[in-house]
């Protein structure tokens, strides 16, 4: 149950992270808005690492280098986001990013990349990114 309440937060947090990053950078620019995000995201993350940390940062030497492209992808993300939502609106866009990122998760599930168990990829799973895909033309549709 934990994790479901995680995943809902993450997704309405996500949601509004895009917006308040396309208003901001309408302002301010988007590449300012991107430091600014990721800048205030390391303060943050600094300040509960000092209170919760337990991990250790000497282990990241025994952890395989593509894994340490997690930064560099959240600039890629705040950029693209910022971009599509701008363009499209905040439904449009978001529903476009689900679709892609829900068919990436697949097929990293599909064939067990990095690290991950293999998680089969039927016919059900493509009909159900199908039918998002689907909703999301219905919902842009003007009548």
């Amino acid at each position: 149950m934990f994790s479901i309440i995680c995943a809902i937060i993450s997704g309405i947090a996500m949601s509004l992270q895009g917006v308040f990053n396309t208003r901001l950078g309408e302002k301010i620019g988007t590449w300012e808005t991107n430091v600014f995000v990721q800048a205030t995201g390391l303060v943050l993350t600094l300040i509960i690492l000092m209170f919760f940390g337990k991990g250790n940062f000497k282990c990241i030497k025994e952890v395989n280098k593509l894994y340490l492209l997690g930064g560099l992808l959240g600039v890629v993300i705040i950029f693209t986001v910022m971009k599509s939502i701008g363009s499209m609106g905040a439904a449009c866009g978001i529903g476009i990013i689900l679709v892609a990122q829900i068919t990436a998760a697949g097929v990293i599930d599909a064939f067990g990349l990095f690290g991950t168990e293999k998680v089969p990829f039927t016919l059900k799973e493509f009909i159900g990114i199908g039918v998002m895909i689907i909703g999301i033309v219905i919902f842009k549709w003007k009548i």
